[in-house]
Parts: structure tokens; sequence; C-alpha cells
């Protein structure tokens, strides 16, 4: 296929980008673009370089595009050797004009005709598992093992020698063809990469007369490649997989009435849809109509399902259970929560963690340092130590093949990924590696109040009465009618706490920053706050007493009068998230000192904060103030998280080490100023997230010993004689398989609640 040029480059709607500075599985430079918080999902130009399957390669390819002005955001489809560039469009003519430079091919992704033909395994894409590829090379394989067997068999028969050269010549074709390709390619332009180290090594074998070795270690190598590459796909598909979730039509109401299937990405925000028991969620939107129950697992991680009435928000992808509802759609299907999440976690994919910056730089230095190790071996190895010629060429191919860094590149980033995925799967979504990885290294967590430890909705949690001269139930039937005509937070926590009736109250009246009253029997009724009793002169020590229990309690208190005096009593109060107590004990028991910032009153703030479990609790703190207390708490305890609602804490959050936004299903704003969301309202997430960056900062440590290790042991063998070429492949290929199906170990065993 011949080059494109820049004028036949196309856009193309589907997907979304990652940072360009970092991949799912690349050794990049730590000083490549950053992507733009502003970057749609799905934006930029989608090109093909078939010569792209691993990842060296990719860090190759990103080293090319370092630098160039314009370009805003790279996302990496190894698996079907696609690269989208976001940015302007003469950046991105530089950029392929800079990849085409460093040796790669770069061809137009084709149009929707041809993309069908698009992962033939010839031009696009690893060779599929079906199809062509991977019994291709199990034949070269087949043919590699025959190789071996007729040098083993007959080794000085003249037939035996000829039949075995043309059959392990055959199986390294068949196995080997793209290998060569791009390892000269990468030589003809001075890089080490695994394909270029593989085609020295197998054709110095070769030539030396290693034949059935030479085709052994082709026929593993490019087998273990394949292996390699659809675990690494795992991990990397492991959040967009969740968008095939949502399905692709929607059941949507006509003007006639009448209701049409139609697909997701011709409905309008403001449309009405349906949603039958059954079926999944296809838009975010909100309930107009009708009563149901919703397993909302996929977007918040919630076990249980939950319901939603009239008023209430559903997200795309979860999963109607018990009643038809008709919703309004409030969000287009490319910016629901769901596909915000799956964006959200591939740019974070892009932000490497420390461990990963670290490996990076280690590789750098690794792979010339082994190849001049090798050079010298073949050089040296006659003079020194009185090997033959094709002895220590023969050491130094061995060693060539075990240099790759493969193993080592790849070890961070699959872990990273999956945990990432894990933590999204529970509805935690982390924005980026490192704060993955920091989030271990947590001594103290800062809570807002309102919303983070509490429910963040006031409700009617006492109620008595003051007076006999009123029955109960007659009370209670007045404050209802009284409360049901007033908008005021208090007002509806007390009418939807009583008794609906049918009281009817007249004349109301709005006393501003007082209470409400009206006629209701014949007689004027007042509901109003402390204020309003003692301008009216109805106070009386009695009634101090009790007020002054339920506001040290915390609680906002409403009282029932007429002109003869004061009824009933009514005790309004933000209660404690049911999980906050156990999320609070969590953090204890892992030594992580919680701390209560909040705005309310101090005498409010202690209430909640005992009742959660706290002893530090801060009351009366204005957004400066909270910031000054992160800044105090950093000096005193070290690593700090301040978990708010990713608005009025701004400038708290941004001063933590790691900004937690509580309850964030469906708000950009939280989404935009935390660096860890919680999509289900639960504390314990935060704890579970802390577990989980410790579980992944030992994965990571568990894949680079690994690594090291196994390539040490053969480095050493390969010296003294005891290694040979495919022992050298397992050494390679081995530890690149293992640190992959390690690292996936976090997307198999979430951490449960």
């Amino acid at each position: 296929m011949a080059h494109d040029h820049p004028h036949d480059i196309k856009p193309d709607p589907a997907g979304a980008l990652q940072p360009a500075g970092c991949g799912a599985c690349c050794g990049a430079s730590d000083h490549a673009p950053a992507a733009s918080a502003s970057v749609p999902l799905g934006g930029g130009q989608r090109f093909r370089i078939p010569a792209m399957d691993c990842a060296s390669e990719e860090s190759e390819i990103r080293r090319a595009v370092e630098g160039i002005p314009g370009v805003l955001g790279l996302r990496f489809q190894l698996g079907e050797r696609s690269l989208r560039i976001a940015g302007e469009p003469q950046a991105a003519l530089a950029a392929v004009e800079a990849i085409r430079n460093s040796g790669f091919e770069v061809h137009a992704w084709p149009d929707a005709t041809e993309s069908s033909n698009a992962g033939d395994g010839s031009d696009h894409g690893h060779d599929a598992a079906t199809g062509s590829g991977l019994p291709r090379l199990l034949a070269a394989l087949a043919l590699a093992t025959a190789a071996e067997a007729l040098s083993f068999l007959a080794p000085d028969a003249p037939w035996s020698k000829w039949a075995g050269l043309a059959v392990a010549a055959a199986a390294i074709g068949l196995a080997g063809f793209g290998t060569f390709r791009k390892g000269l390619s990468a030589l003809r332009h001075g890089r080490l990469n695994i394909n270029a180290l593989m085609s020295v090594a197998v054709a110095g074998a070769f030539v030396i007369g290693q034949w059935p070795e030479a085709a052994m270690v082709m026929a593993l190598y490019a087998i273990a490649e394949l292996i390699e590459a659809r675990a690494v796909d795992r991990a990397r598909n492991a959040i967009s997989g969740l968008l095939a979730l949502s399905p692709d039509t929607a059941d949507l109401r006509q003007p006639d009435g009448t209701w049409r299937s139609a697909p997701v990405g011709s409905v309008p925000i403001g449309a009405t849809v349906r949603v039958k028991p059954g079926e999944r969620v296809a838009m975010d939107a909100i309930v107009t109509d009708g009563s149901t129950a919703v397993d909302q697992a996929p977007v918040t991680g919630e076990s249980l399902p939950v319901d939603k009435g009239p008023g209430d928000a559903v997200f795309a992808g979860t999963i109607n259970q018990t009643g038809t509802i008709e919703c309004r759609v409030t969000a287009a299907a490319s910016q629901s929560t769901l596909a915000r999440i799956i964006h959200a976690v591939e740019q974070a994919q892009g932000s490497r963690a420390p461990t990963q910056r670290f490996v990076d730089r280690f590789a750098a230095v690794y792979t010339p340092a082994v190849f001049v190790l090798a050079l010298a071996v073949a050089i040296a190895g006659p003079w020194l130590f009185g090997w033959t010629v094709l002895a220590a060429v023969y050491k130094a191919l061995v060693l060539l093949v075990i240099a790759c860094p493969c193993a080592l590149v790849i070890s961070t980033p699959v872990t990273v990924v999956s945990g990432l995925a894990s933590a999204a799967r529970r509805g935690i979504l982390i924005k980026g590696g490192v704060h993955l990885e920091q989030a271990r290294l947590l001594k103290a967590v800062a809570l807002d109040k309102t919303g983070t430890i509490t429910e963040g909705r006031p409700r009617l949690v006492e109620w008595e009465m003051l007076s006999t001269s009123l029955p109960k139930p007659q009370a209670e039937h007045i404050a209802a009618a009284l409360a049901a005509h007033s908008d005021h937070p208090v007002s509806r926590a007390i009418a939807a706490g009583l008794t609906p009736n049918s009281v009817e109250a007249r004349n109301f009246a709005a006393l501003s920053g007082r209470g409400i009253e009206a006629d209701i029997g014949g007689q004027r009724y007042v509901l109003g706050n402390h204020r309003l009793i003692e301008e009216r002169g109805q106070c009386s020590a009695e009634i101090e007493a009790v007020l002054h229990r339920h506001e040290e309690a915390g609680r906002t208190v409403s009282l029932l009068a007429t002109a003869s005096g004061v009824l009933a009593l009514f005790a309004v109060a933000d209660t404690i998230k049911p999980s906050s107590a156990a999320a609070i004990g969590e953090l204890k028991a892992m030594g992580i000192t919680p701390v209560m910032l909040t705005g309310d009153n101090q005498a409010t703030a202690e209430a909640i904060g005992r009742e959660a479990g706290m002893t530090d609790i801060r009351g009366n703190l204005l957004p400066e103030d909270k910031l000054a207390a992160i800044q105090a708490m950093q000096k005193q305890y070290g690593a700090t998280a301040m978990t708010g609602d990713g608005i009025n804490d701004a400038p708290a959050l941004a001063q933590a080490d790691i900004g937690v936004a509580m309850g964030a299903a469906g708000t950009d704003i939280a989404m935009e100023a935390a660096d860890v969301v919680v999509m289900n309202d639960d504390l314990r997430r935060i704890a579970e997230t802390v577990r989980l960056s410790q579980r992944t900062h030992a994965v990571l440590w568990q894949n680079i010993a690994l690594a090291l290790g196994i390539k040490a042991v053969f480095l050493v063998l390969a010296l003294f004689d005891n290694a040979s070429m495919w022992m050298a492949v397992f050494a390679d290929m081995g530890a690149s398989l293992l640190v992959v199906f390690n690292g996936l170990r976090l997307l198999r065993n979430p951490e449960r609640s």
C-alpha cells in the first residue's frame, strides 16, 4: 500500500483521546505534549500505522511527535495499529510528516466502505486469533519443530541438513516477515527496538548455522507477541467496553404521541424517550413519568438498585428493572455520564505514575547498554575467554534476544490501566496513574460536611407537641398544610416528613427570613423559626431550653404557633450518611487522620462530627480558611486529601495532594475540579482507593522485579554457555506475558465494599 499524502487525511468521528505524552504501554518521553481538557470525545484525525504494534514503537512515535506546536493529544490503539491525532490541521500534517521521517508508514484511516476490511491481519492490527493469523503461526511452529527434529535425529546426513534448512527458512518466512520488515526499517533509522534486535539475532543465528534454533526463536516470538497483544488489549479496552452497555437506539416519542425506535445519535436534547422494564437507559435523562428501580452499577458501582421517580436523573447504560418510565433527555449520547467516564479514564491512562516514569528512563539506558555488552561479547569473547568466533557470536545473539526491554516497559502501564479500570467499575473515577499510585501515601483526609459526610438534604428528624390545647394529629395536619405552601428547603423537609392530608390553608403569606403563615379553619397559624417566635413574644424559658437542646444537636427548628401560644416543634437536620461512620473508622484503621472542614457553625459541625466518629472538627470556615487548613495539615501530617463537592471547595481541592469529589454523577464541574471522583456518594470509596493504590504499587514493583530478575538470570546463563536462543525468547516474551497477566489481576479481583 502506497504512502498517503497529507491531503488524504480524513477526520473520524469515533473514539476518544489520550494525552500525547503517554500511553497504555509505552516508554514515552516525559515532555510530550499535554492533553487539552477541551478535546472532545471522538475528536481528532485517525491514521493507520501498519508497522506499529509494540510498546517501544508507540514510544518512538511519541518521541517523533514530541514538541510539535498545536498537537493537543494522541490516542493509540495497538490492537488495530491506529493513531488519532487531536490538534490544528497543520499540526496533524506536521505530526504525520515527523512520523514518516522516523521510518514509519502512515496511511489515512479508511472510510466506512473500507473499514470492514481493515482488520485483515496483513495491513492492520495484530493477526486475528481467527482467520489466517494464528493458523499461520501454528504452521510456522510446526515447521520449526520439524527443523529441530531433523537436526536432532539425522544431524550428519546431507539430505537432512538441506531439508532442515529449507523447513527452517519456511518457518521463518511464515512467522517473521513482518518482524524483519519492521526491524530493517528500525535499523535504517538507527533505532534499537525489539524488531531490530530479533531481526539481527535470527538472521545471525541462521548465518552461523543455527537455523533450527533461528526458526524456533522466530515462531515462538511471533506467537508470544500475539498473545501479549491480546492481553494488553484486554487492559486497554476494559473501560471502553462499558460503552457497549448503552443501547444504539431509543424509544422516542413522536409529535403525534406515538413511539418510534430511533438511533441515539439522532435523539435531540429535550426529547422524551421511554424505557421499559429490563431495558437499558440509552441516554442521560430526567424521569418525567412513572417510577421504577434502576441498577446503576455501570456508572456508580452501587450494588443495589436505586428507586427512581419524576424529577430523578437516570444515566445511560443503567438498567431499568421494574416499571416503564418516560424521561426527558438531558445530554447527547456522546456526552453522557458513561461516555465522559470512559473518556476521562482514557485520558487518565496517559498520566504516567512515578514508577512508570522511572521505568521509561531506565529502559532508555538499558537497551543500548545490553546491545554494547552483546557487541563486546562477540568481539572480546574469543580473545578473553578463548571461545571460538561462532560461539562468541552465538552468545552475543542470545544476549540481543534477552536484551529487549518490552517486559520492563510494559510492566507498569498495563498495571496502571488495570487499576484505573478496576476503580471505574466500582464507581471511582481516578484521573491519572499518578493519583492512583500516590493515594497509598495519604496520611490525612479533610472532609467537608454537607453532601460529603451528610446526605446534603435536610430531613425532618423529630417533632413534638409543646401544648395540649390541640390534638397531635390535628397539629400534624396543620403543619403539613403550611409547609406544603413553601419552597424553602426546611419547609419542604417538614412537608415530606409529615403525613399528607386534605387540610386547606388560605391567605398564605411568607414572612421573609422568619417563616410562613396562613388561615386554617378560621384561625391564623404561623410556622416559623426561633427569631419569629421571639418577635411575637411567645418564647418562654421552657421553650428556650427545648430549642437549645435541638440546636446543640445541629438541628434547624421550626415552631407551629397561634396568637395564643406555641403548639409544636419540628426539628430538621442534614442527616449523616449511613456509610460515613464506617468510612471514618476504615480511614482510622489504616492510620489516616480524618478532619472535618465545614462552613457550618461549630455546634452543628461538632454534632455531626461526633456521630461520624471524628475528633478534629473545624467549623465556621470560609473557602480561604479551608485552603489554609489544608496547607497546615500538609505540614503536620504529610500527604493530605481534600474531599468535597468540587465547587465551593475548589481552592482546598486544588491545594490538596489528592482532591476527591463526592456524588458527582453527571456533574461536569466536579469531574473537572477533582483528581478522584466518587460517583455514588459513598465515603468508603476513599479507603477503597487507598487499598487499590497499595495493591497497584505492590503489583508494579512485582512486575519490575520479575522483568529484571528473569533477564538477569538468563544473562548470566548466556554468558556461561547455559542458555540457548529459544530459552532467551522464553526469557523475553515469557517475562512480558508474566508481567501482563500479573497486572491484569487487578481487573479480575476488584475491591469489594
